[in-house]
């Protein structure tokens, strides 16, 4: 008789382990049900944001010669883009250029990617040349 009470109450602990079981993923799985649009709506907003700000530079970056404070003439500017934003032929007007100045724009708290830096730093280290191709 003994045996008969601990086996229906082992049942029944197992049961109500399994109810409580079924009923939390239920649960978890409505909350997740109302949680997901603001979450899919958070994603979005944030991309949107993330590609104004992108596009923002982009275009910042082309008008940068025509701002009053950039330290050169923007006729002699020319906008490469990557890895570097302009090279600037000075004295290209005068038709006589005597210098080549790279020049890479940013805005706010940007800084420079990899490449950019290990540009910076082969033409500091003076690791540029000229070369001519001829087409055949």
């Amino acid at each position: 008789m003994d045996y008969l009470l601990i086996i229906l109450v082992v049942i029944g602990a197992i049961v109500l382990v399994l109810i409580g079981y079924i009923l939390g993923r239920k649960m978890g799985f409505m909350q997740g049900q109302r949680e997901i649009p603001n979450l899919i709506k958070e994603a979005r907003d944030d991309a949107t944001k993330r590609s104004r700000a992108v596009i923002g530079g982009q275009v910042s970056e082309q008008l940068a010669p025509y701002f009053p404070d950039f330290p050169y003439n923007p006729s002699e500017a020319r906008f490469i883009g990557k890895p570097i934003d302009f090279l600037i032929f000075k004295g290209m007007d005068e038709k006589d250029i005597t210098e080549v100045i790279f020049v890479e724009v940013k805005s706010g708290k940007s800084s420079l990617s990899t490449h950019e830096r290990k540009l910076r730093d082969a033409i500091n280290n003076k690791n540029v040349k000229w070369e001519e191709y001829r087409l055949p």
